[in-house]
């Protein structure tokens, strides 16, 4: 049996409109250690997920691509060399944000949060 062109045509065009509509709303991430010494368990929460690292040495940047599913609080907690850990709350975002976030961890368990993300919606 022979599908014709007409009828693989009108079955895979709104497959393909759906596909196209289709967008994922990203904010690249960067967190930057300027606390002056290394840190340990970084984590990032933010709206639907988390990411980190192990260790982030002093002066280092770690790089993340994030994927915005519903809306809320970035959090940023880690652990400093003496055994302290640190919990900072940050900025809302929400989907369909996306754009940019730094994160400037800096000495005494404080941050910068510089988001350039499109406007809330």
């Amino acid at each position: 049996m022979r599908i014709s062109n007409q009828v693989f045509a009108a079955i895979l065009l709104p497959v393909l409109a759906a596909a196209a509509g289709c967008h994922s709303f990203h904010v690249e991430t960067t967190v930057e250690n300027r606390t002056g010494d290394s840190i340990q368990l970084l984590e990032v929460d933010y709206p639907s997920a988390s990411f980190g690292a192990g260790l982030l040495a002093s002066g280092a940047d770690f790089h993340y691509r994030i994927q915005l599913r519903g809306s809320g609080p970035i959090k940023v907690q880690y652990t400093t060399k003496n055994l302290h850990q640190v919990q900072i709350d940050g900025p809302t975002l929400a989907e369909p944000q996306e754009g940019r976030l730094e994160i400037v961890l800096l000495p005494a368990g404080k941050a910068e949060f510089h988001p350039q993300v499109s406007p809330k919606p």
